[in-house]
């Protein structure tokens, strides 16, 4: 089973080295991983995806909390976060079959970006599954190359908003 984890730490150069190199030695694959800078300019906060059961998880979680560096480590529970993954998608497109690619983008709601003579890049920014149905949909035009930032996720509020 995948699991979203959410871990602060001190943003300094080495901790990306430290946090990963804590996986690799323990032989824990990550699926995704991606680090940004927080609200607070001296904290970013790291995004990672992994595989494996709950006791290979608490373990991850128990490990990364020693790390010096890291302030605080969370796994985020299905349906308690919202997560995207940013993709830049190059797609064939013979001008036949734009129309095709460009009704495709608008159901999935990707945004196109750059348009050659012989290509068309679309922007897609949206949960795994969705870039996966996508992809699916643009495989017969010929996908060219794909860039995929990772995933990067928020936990939901406890409260139910009302607007």
């Amino acid at each position: 089973m995948k699991y979203t984890l959410s871990v602060l730490v001190e943003n300094h150069p080495g901790v990306l080295s430290k946090v990963s190199g804590l996986f690799s030695r323990r032989a824990f694959n990550i699926d995704s991983l991606a680090v940004g800078i927080t609200e607070d300019p001296g904290i970013s906060r790291m995004t990672i995806v992994a595989d494996g059961d709950e006791y290979v998880i608490e373990q991850l979680e128990k490990q990364l909390n020693k790390v010096i560096p890291v302030i605080k480590v969370r796994t985020y529970t299905e349906g308690d976060y919202i997560s995207r993954e940013l993709s830049l998608i190059k797609v064939n497109s013979p001008t036949n079959k734009r129309l095709d690619i460009m009704k495709i983008a608008e159901l999935m709601e990707a945004r196109i970006v750059d348009v050659s003579v012989n290509t068309m890049t679309l922007q897609f920014a949206d949960t795994v599954e969705r870039f996966e149905t996508l992809c699916d949909l643009l495989k017969p035009y010929g996908i060219r190359e794909i860039v995929r930032t990772g995933t990067v996720a928020i936990e939901k509020d406890s409260v139910v908003s009302r607007k």
